[in-house]
């Protein structure tokens, strides 16, 4: 039911919200170039490949009498015409920053008067029977209905590089709230989703600045999400929540039945958190020796990304605005360009 009426809430926040903010900053709902119609090319590009070899670009080239680079580009405008709007990306974003920062704030309130968000070990005293309290059960549901939205949305939005991290990433999320929900930890359990929420915000904020062409502003963003998102999963995530979890929990109420499973879900998503930070380290450091960045290295990159004109690779920034408008993080990066998420 939850789930439900997120997607409801979701569309009328992209029809009467976020779609006109895009109009008012001036992006505006246009596709990419549209590809020559051509029946035999279409009946390659739907039935056999959207991206074909050598071998069949040259018989292709001899049965239509086009030149080879003719017909490598009809087959990149054809993948581009299935790829959604800037305007449809802008409210995508817009959409996940207002959920992750609006659920982020309520975190931060809710805990803050917390007693275990300022001593871990009240996360274990007189575990199992800890009340479940109104608020932190609508926080819980809250956040499992957004991450099973994401889980449903990768297999309806452009497939991206990082598409199996990502997938990874919200099973083990889901994963980790369904579980802790079912196991009554979710003290701690809201101190881990709180964590995870204070940067996502800001790379979505850096994705809207890229979008409305304020690349200034986007730099900035993305360059706080770096340090940010750095802090919390390498610093505060390890030596915070994996402390009290592999070894605060063992000392006061020993080694539970759970304990393996729960922990094992949390050292992945720390995995996930190395291999996410040194993208990041990564394209800062570009930023730091090229004085630029042309494409983020995380999540929202499309599968063809690496086929655009050359010219898209001259755009200044963080974030590339290259034809293709590629941007997505509900995740997170992937080389070359942004992928989430």
């Amino acid at each position: 039911i939850h789930l439900i009426l997120i997607w409801l809430f979701l569309w009328n926040f992209f029809r009467f919200i976020a779609k006109p903010c895009a109009i008012n900053l001036g992006i505006q709902d246009s596709g990419p170039h549209r590809a020559q119609p051509n029946a035999i090319l279409e009946k390659v590009f739907t039935s056999i490949t959207k991206s074909p070899d050598g071998k069949r670009l040259e018989g292709l080239s001899k049965q239509l009498d086009w030149d080879v680079r003719k017909i490598q580009r009809w087959f990149r405008h054809r993948r581009n015409q299935d790829k959604p709007t800037t305007l449809t990306k802008f409210c995508e974003s817009m959409w996940r920053f207002t959920f992750y920062l609006s659920i982020f704030l309520y975190g931060i309130k809710f805990l803050w008067s917390a007693p275990w968000f300022w001593d871990t070990r009240q996360c274990w005293y007189n575990y199992p029977f800890q009340p479940l309290t109104s608020r932190l059960y609508y926080y819980y549901i809250l956040e499992l209905a957004f991450y099973w939205s994401l889980m449903f949305s990768q297999f309806t939005d452009i497939k991206r590089k990082d598409f199996l991290i990502m997938f990874v990433h919200h099973l083990a999320t889901i994963g980790l709230i369904t579980f802790s929900y079912m196991n009554n930890m979710v003290r701690v359990g809201t101190l881990v989703l709180c964590l995870h929420d204070a940067s996502d915000f800001l790379l979505e904020a850096a994705k809207l600045a890229n979008y409305a062409k304020y690349q200034r502003l986007c730099d900035a963003f993305f360059m706080l999400f770096g340090v940010v998102f750095i802090v919390t999963r390498l610093g505060i995530f390890p030596f915070w929540i994996l402390n009290t979890t592999l070894f605060e929990s063992w000392e006061l109420i020993g080694p539970y039945p759970s304990w393996w499973l729960f922990n094992g879900l949390l050292i992945t998503l720390q995995i996930l958190h190395i291999i996410w930070s040194y993208l990041i380290i990564r394209i800062a450091y570009k930023a730091l020796v090229r004085g630029k960045v042309s494409k983020d290295d995380r999540s929202d990159v499309e599968s063809s990304s690496e086929e655009e004109d050359v010219t898209s690779n001259s755009t200044k920034g963080v974030f590339s605005t290259s034809s293709n408008g590629s941007n997505r993080v509900n995740g997170h990066v992937a080389s070359g360009q942004w992928p989430e998420e």
